[in-house]
């Protein structure tokens, strides 16, 4: 006989993801992996000063807040997960070294070490898992009732990593499938003054991320990952600028891909 699992949420507290604008149109799903830098209660501050908690290493700051103006200037559904990425990583693979991270950038997080399988499993079926059910679940249902959908991944970068400076403004990026990246990397560059990363500050890889391989890939949907540094959407007036500049060029892209796409013969 088993004992009860572990629980790690109470029922009061926040739900791991939210939804916005569930009923949304737009073939479009805007998903962000790292919305939020909420801890369970059960957990404490994992043993990081609080300082360290609004940091990169706990959230992807500013990032949120854009996919929402995104979301809502397209009519697209928003899939955000609230946790922090400290509890466990919703875009890595569950049980890979940087799943449930015990150092991160300079970092130590004491309260990821010496965990039990029923703990590292709470997290697991409380967070991850419901997030990413929530994602599948909103592809299936288009799937079944006929919609397009294409992916979009929306993550922010820190300006300085391992003390080194990163020059971009923002970075487009993907795996095996290049087509919308390239269409965005291209629409971008054409901004005045913006440095755009090809695959850059990161690329996507089995190794390193789950969403995109899982839900884009996997199912042969037009996806592509967007990253943008943390300094320039720091305030809402910067915020709601990325918003517009992402809600023009991601449904063009979109459009001159299904576009291409029919023409074919």
């Amino acid at each position: 006989m088993t004992g009860t699992p572990y629980r790690l949420l109470a029922v009061d507290e926040p739900a791991p993801i939210t939804v916005h604008n569930e009923s949304g149109r737009s073939p479009l799903l805007i998903v962000v992996d790292h919305a939020g830098n909420l801890l369970p209660r059960a957990l404490g501050r994992l043993g990081v000063p609080e300082s360290e908690l609004a940091r990169h290493i706990a959230w992807d700051i500013g990032v949120a807040a854009v996919s929402r103006f995104v979301a809502d200037a397209l009519d697209a559904t928003l899939v955000q997960q609230n946790y922090s990425r400290l509890v466990i990583d919703c875009n890595r693979a569950p049980g890979s070294q940087t799943s449930i991270p015990e150092i991160s950038e300079f970092t130590p997080i004491p309260g990821n070490v010496g965990l039990s399988e029923g703990q590292k499993d709470a997290r697991l079926r409380e967070i991850f898992r419901p997030y990413h059910d929530r994602i599948k679940a909103e592809l299936d249902r288009r799937w079944r009732e006929g919609r397009p959908a294409a992916l979009i991944a929306m993550h922010s970068f820190t300006p300085v990593y391992m003390g080194a400076a990163r020059p971009w403004h923002a970075g487009v990026l993907y795996n095996r499938d290049a087509r919308f990246a390239n269409l965005l990397i291209g629409s971008l560059r054409r901004e005045d003054g913006l440095i755009v990363g090809d695959n850059e500050p990161y690329s996507v890889t089995d190794e390193t991320d789950y969403t995109i391989p899982v839900h884009g890939e996997r199912r042969g949907l037009l996806h592509v990952e967007v990253e943008i540094r943390q300094d320039l959407i720091a305030g809402d007036s910067e915020q709601r600028a990325w918003g517009s500049l992402l809600a023009r060029l991601l449904p063009q892209a979109y459009q001159e891909l299904t576009t291409m796409s029919s023409l074919r013969p």
